[in-house]
């Protein structure tokens, strides 16, 4: 498989955690830091697709916390969509060979 191939593999594992309880985490960090070495561009993927998680997970607890005051729920709505089609745009622009910086993410792992 070429470096391509990889970098859209390592946006599209994030999906594998809707099959396997925590394999949507485990799968993109695992090919990280596997293939980082022999394909450089990989090692930007990795830790774009480990922000995202990071902040989805972050915008998660804060939206759960929100629901109480109702605001919450349209929010974990839209983290919904996003974490979906987000993964999607990001994998398709790998595999054009372009980087794809998610947007309204935090960037909690420099470049």
């Amino acid at each position: 498989m070429s470096g391509r191939n990889w970098a859209m593999l390592i946006h599209f594992a994030v999906f594998a955690g809707y099959v396997v309880p925590f394999a949507g985490l485990i799968a993109p960090i695992l090919i990280w830091q596997l293939k980082k070495e022999e394909f450089p561009e990989i090692d930007a993927h990795g830790k774009e697709v480990l922000n995202f998680l990071l902040c989805i997970f972050i915008y998660g607890v804060v939206a759960g916390l929100l629901v109480f005051l109702l605001i919450g729920i349209p929010i974990l709505m839209a983290l919904g969509v996003i974490a979906v089609v987000f993964p999607i745009i990001g994998g398709i622009k790998a595999n054009e060979g372009k980087f794809w910086k998610y947007p309204l993410m935090l960037r909690l792992l420099n470049d």
